[in-house]
């Protein structure tokens, strides 16, 4: 088991120029982080693999492995030759995780941002074939340089346990599996621990966040708040502050055998760099405290 952080936890200091990808790099190797998840925002490698190899070099000097790389992705495309392109963009991004000597890459299969009628299950049938097809493309592709591909519980519209399971097994390739994030859930207002229990075991990695949540009926007013599929409200929290539990939902990622990387995700108003500290301290704290049940079959 390994901690780290994604470089999006980081991302409102990225954006601010208080930190460059290489900073978060060093960041990571100072503050007790033992991987790094790469997502390519506030930069891009995909366009410049020099910025690639001086991050590949930069984790090597620090002793710090690159773990993994998330990226948006669209399967749902109007036309045969939008689709064929959206794979072929996605290929790119895999060579140059290949360059990069990682071996997991997270794709989403919808776009994030839907309106209300894309988020239901009518739509998610109608689109299922696109969004198959598009993931054993791109699982056989990257198969080739041993790296695994993955759907994420992340998106509005396929981010309930049982349409991520749905994807996975319909897409039937053993370098498809998911990453695993135990907060998000509750965006389709699924209880984390439910949905964690029932993916767990096709988890190539694991995200811990956390998150406020207040019912739709209770406005709570200002502040980065959003809602869930179903008007629910909620907002960023530090790992181990925030509504989920945190203790149980370690409890079943460890008994269930999982012994891979765990990557924090900061989202929070709090100050990125003192909430992502704080939260791999917890994970790391709270893996060692807890018992576990059985191994989950």
């Amino acid at each position: 088991m390994k901690v780290g952080i994604s470089s999006y936890s980081l991302l409102k200091d990225i954006n601010a120029g208080k930190l460059d990808i290489l900073g978060v790099v060093q960041w990571v190797a100072d503050n007790g982080g033992e991987h790094l998840e790469l997502v390519p925002y506030g930069f891009t490698v995909v366009d410049q693999p020099e910025l690639a190899d001086q991050i590949r070099e930069k984790a090597q000097s620090v002793g710090i492995e690159l773990s993994a790389y998330s990226l948006p992705a669209n399967f749902i495309q109007p036309t045969e030759e939008a689709f064929y392109a959206e794979v072929e963009r996605l290929k790119q991004h895999v060579d140059i995780v290949n360059r990069m000597g990682i071996k997991i890459m997270r794709h989403d299969v919808t776009a994030f941002r839907l309106e209300p009628e894309e988020m239901t299950i009518h739509h998610f049938e109608k689109h299922f074939e696109q969004m198959v097809r598009g993931s054993q493309l791109l699982a056989d592709y990257a198969a080739q340089f041993g790296i695994t591909t993955t759907i994420e519980n992340h998106g509005f519209n396929v981010q309930s346990s049982d349409r991520v399971q749905r994807v996975i097994h319909a897409v039937n390739r053993a370098n498809f599996k998911s990453t695993v994030d135990v907060g998000n859930f509750l965006c389709a207002d699924e209880d984390p621990l439910v949905g964690v229990k029932k993916n767990i075991q096709y988890a190539a990695t694991v995200h811990f966040k956390d998150f406020y949540i207040r019912p739709y009926y209770e406005n709570p007013g200002g502040g980065e708040w959003f809602r869930t599929v179903n008007g629910n409200y909620m907002r960023g929290a530090i790992v181990g502050h925030g509504d989920l539990n945190i203790r149980e939902l370690i409890k079943l990622v460890k008994g269930s055998g999982y012994d891979g990387y765990l990557t924090i995700e900061f989202e929070g108003m709090e100050d990125c760099q003192v909430g992502t500290k704080i939260g791999m301290e917890n994970v790391k704290r709270l893996w060692d405290e807890v018992k576990v049940y059985e191994t989950i079959k």
